[in-house]
């Protein structure tokens, strides 16, 4: 059976990309492995995955053919361009493509990845770059969690003092509000007093008038 084409387009679903990728990694490195040997030219590729992760194959050294392919790139625009030196930006653009890869491929290497290539030593020093990174870390970790610390407890200090200072206000309140309560009662007690006084102040008159016209009937017989 035939094989079935695919479209070429970029996939969609992500572990169906990567494991594509993969594979087709590995074919391409085999057909430049192959060409290499074969036909015994110098071959680099250089692949970034999507997440930015360098895949290298090199016949020699990756470093040797980027130099060789700028000294030609040289020779080619200074023949196409004899009285002008327009090479120096492709060479600067080399050298720098050639050093993000060598940080790229470091950073890796801190992450925990691609150790296979390194030597015991290297293997030691990249564990002692890591330990003291870590110190670092720790460190900075504990300032800060010290000082998220004293400001809670700065913060509980004002919420403490301002509790108080609540408290004292409605007990202050409360106190002025009992004392109004108590003279207001006062006030009450005077006013019914005053209107006692008046009506015993005039009961007795009414009894006078009425003993006064008892007497004044009784004597008129006499």
């Amino acid at each position: 059976m035939a094989r079935e084409k695919i479209e070429i387009k970029k996939i969609k679903n992500a572990t169906a990309r990567q494991v594509t990728f993969s594979k087709r990694r590995r074919g391409l490195f085999k057909k430049a492995e192959e060409l290499a040997v074969l036909c015994d030219a110098e071959v680099a590729l250089i692949v970034f995955s999507a997440n930015g992760k360098l895949f290298e194959f090199a016949s020699s050294s990756v470093k040797d053919i980027l130099e060789k392919r700028c000294t030609d790139s040289q020779n080619l625009q200074k023949e196409e361009h004899p009285y002008f030196d327009l090479n120096i930006d492709d060479s600067t653009h080399a050298s720098l493509r050639l050093e993000v890869a060598q940080e790229s491929l470091r950073l890796r290497q801190m992450r925990g990845e691609e150790l296979k290539t390194l030597t015991i030593h290297e293997l030691l020093h990249l564990e002692k770059i890591l330990e003291e990174g870590l110190t670092r870390v720790l460190e900075k970790k504990g300032h800060q969690m010290m000082d998220q610390i004293n400001d809670l407890q700065e913060k509980q200090k004002q919420l403490t003092e301002e509790n108080e200072r609540l408290k004292q206000q409605m007990a202050k309140e409360e106190k002025q509000v009992v004392i109004e309560s108590e003279n207001l009662t006062c006030e009450d007690g005077q006013s019914s007093e005053s209107v006692s006084d008046a009506l015993h102040s005039r009961m007795p008159l009414d009894r006078v008038d009425v003993n006064s016209d008892t007497t004044l009937k009784l004597g008129l017989p006499v």
